[in-house]
């Protein structure tokens, strides 16, 4: 098994340092200490999307004010607030009317919300919007070409289920930012320290244990970076612009920050805060420019 190596030449000491589930795809995640593995991806995450009334999804790119919009979960239900407003409280195992979503080119199996989320949504965004909730007796798979031929399954997740960034990462892109941003800009599901600057390219796996992520797909990033994460503002052309000068990919036609992840073992398993995983080198995917 090869190790990836720290720029000494020691074994990389990779430790988790970030755990976030996003209930509502483009609503506001929450921090967690430790997170179960689902076949979806972590419990809970990207569950729920917010949709137009013809069952369009809708993110913070065409709404940015989906950042403002907290998510709670309790052991029964998904609570949602927005600033000056009352708080929405639907049943976690939610059914009701079953609709089809389109989310990218994909068409997926979900259940309508009802008439008081849809209000609660069309009076916060200012324009009309609905609430559905994935529907698990249904599959929605990752790209077969991106996985290598292994079903990866996903709810409302762009297209694969565990987004991965790294501090070393964050660091390097905000020695060339003017104004730092946080790591909530880029919304991931696990945060990592100990790689070095981009160190996540090279890795082929992320091993804890019984749990085996593999890295399958650099993440393109898109107009949601440039929005603050609170107040649901865009803030500029940053950190895109600084993207693109030295993380721009000609095959993706997009700027890298970040690495898409599939599950091949451990499913069931907890991940934590504070665990550290083994890393094995693989050849970087990207097409850097």
């Amino acid at each position: 098994m090869l190790r990836l190596l720290s720029p000494d030449g020691s074994q990389a000491m990779v430790q988790i340092t970030g755990l976030n589930i996003y209930p509502v795809k483009s609503c506001r995640g929450i921090a967690l200490t430790q997170a179960r593995i689902t076949e979806t991806g972590f419990a809970h995450d990207r569950e729920w999307l917010v949709v137009t009334p013809e069952y369009r999804f809708l993110t913070q790119r065409e709404r940015p004010q989906l950042a403002q919009i907290e998510t709670a979960l309790t052991t029964d239900q998904l609570i949602l607030r927005k600033p000056n407003g009352g708080d929405l409280a639907l049943p976690l195992e939610l059914t009701g009317p079953e609709v089809e979503v389109t989310i990218w080119r994909d068409k997926a199996a979900a259940f309508d919300a009802g008439e008081q989320a849809a209000t609660w949504l069309t009076e916060h965004l200012g324009k009309p919007a609905r609430l559905v909730r994935f529907d698990k007796r249904h599959k929605r798979a990752s790209n077969l070409e991106w996985t290598g031929g292994a079903e990866a399954l996903n709810q409302f997740s762009d297209a694969y289920p565990y987004l991965l960034n790294s501090q070393g990462s964050l660091g390097e892109l905000n020695r060339r930012l003017e104004q730092p941003l946080p790591m909530n800009r880029f919304r991931p599901n696990i945060v990592v320290d100990g790689l070095p600057p981009f160190g996540e390219d090279s890795v082929d796996e992320f091993v804890a244990g019984a749990v085996r992520l593999k890295v399958v797909k650099p993440c393109d990033r898109c107009v949601i970076t440039t929005t603050d994460q609170v107040t649901g503002e865009r803030t500029g052309d940053e950190p895109l612009k600084a993207l693109k000068t030295f993380r721009f990919d000609r095959n993706l036609r997009g700027v890298l920050f970040g690495q898409n992840l599939i599950l091949t073992g451990g499913l069931g398993e907890q991940l934590k805060v504070g665990q550290q995983f083994e890393v094995t080198a693989g050849t970087s995917k990207a097409s850097i420019s």
